[in-house]
């Protein structure tokens, strides 16, 4: 029976990245592999499963430190190696090995010497996005393949509608903070200007707890007084549903920032963006990063990407008055399935 490593360092945030790769090894379990990854616990695990509505029945821990070192012999003992880069090369030996970039890392000295001498032990470069790829490609002189991230469309679909708009986002300080400031602003501005009878629901994970989250408290604050809900590490069951109620999906995730100079703070992609569209939620997000990618070919991305707070203003209002029909939008999710992304990765092992 085969076996593999999947290595992430950032396993304690349960972000995109992470579903990335557990979602990998789902598919490796449902094609008769053995899988390690190398979360810290099992309690870390047991929640990973809930948040993204994974089984992972066989999936074994393994420390980091035991894939860090000693790679000659530690490596060999796997047919593949999936490795999420923090923007480092390690040195990868196992039969076939993986580095994945989810982040597009840039000024690190991406080309010096021994780097080029450890890609030369890797059989893949994948990255997430063409907006990463990129960056990814002149940082270390490679040509790097993209696997969009896989995303569970099945799991989603459109129920009774309601007055909602949707932000899905982790309320934490990351690299790329989702600007539900932004959000808030401008959802508090239609109200002000008379829009009633429609609430703004704020779905995202915290490290910390609630209320020892100041980021998340001063979120709160700038709220009061208005329909702003915060649904805070929600299980992936009320999740689902809030998606189906919601008519609208807001994301702001590089608001304000320059993407040539510091791409790492724009969205890399946007899982959530996917999730929306298959539950039938109109998006409405910022235009930077990835997120321009998913509307590439879209006969209505008008209607979908915003620049300032007066356009998504202006464009929410147009679609509180009309929505559009939302099936071609289901069609457009429907792209970066799981199952795209098992039949890519199959054909790769």
């Amino acid at each position: 029976m085969k076996k593999a490593a999947l290595y992430t360092s950032y396993a304690d945030t349960l972000g995109g990245g992470e579903r990335y790769l557990l979602t990998l090894a789902q598919v490796l379990l449902d094609n008769g592999w053995l899988v390690d990854v190398t979360f810290e616990d099992e309690d870390l695990l047991s929640r990973a499963k809930d948040r993204f509505n994974l089984s992972l029945k066989g999936v074994s821990l393994v420390d980091r430190a035991f894939l860090e070192k000693r790679a000659y012999i530690n490596h060999r003992r796997y047919d593949l190696l999936f490795w999420v880069s923090d923007g480092s090369i390690p040195t990868m030996m196992a039969k076939k090995n993986w580095l994945h970039f989810q982040v597009p890392f840039h000024n690190l000295g991406g080309e010096s010497l021994f780097n080029i001498m450890k890609l030369k032990l890797v059989d893949r470069v994948i990255c997430n996005s063409y907006f990463t790829k990129g960056f990814i490609d002149k940082e270390y002189v490679v040509n790097s393949e993209v696997w969009y991230p896989p995303v569970a469309v099945e799991d989603f679909s459109p129920g009774k509608k309601e007055n909602l708009i949707i932000a899905v986002g982790r309320f934490e300080t990351t690299m790329n903070v989702k600007r539900q400031d932004v959000l808030i602003s401008v959802f508090k501005k239609l109200v002000d200007e008379g829009l009633k009878n429609w609430q703004l629901i704020l779905v995202g994970g915290s490290l910390a707890p609630e209320n020892e989250n100041t980021f998340l408290k001063n979120l709160k604050s700038l709220a009061q007084g208005y329909p702003i809900e915060f649904v805070v590490n929600a299980p992936f069951s009320i999740l689902k549903k809030t998606y189906s109620q919601a008519r609208i999906f807001w994301h702001a995730a590089g608001f304000g920032v320059d993407e040539e100079k510091e791409p790492e703070r724009v969205e890399h992609f946007g899982m959530t963006t996917i999730e929306a569209m298959a539950s039938g939620c109109w998006p409405l997000v910022y235009e930077a990063g990835g997120q321009k990618e998913i509307f590439r070919n879209f006969s209505q991305k008008d209607f979908c990407l915003w620049q300032d707070k007066e356009q998504l203003l202006e464009k929410t209002r147009k679609i509180i008055v009309k929505t559009p029909a939302i099936d071609l939008l289901i069609n457009l999710a429907n792209n970066f399935s799981v199952t795209n992304f098992a039949n890519n990765v199959k054909k790769n092992l």
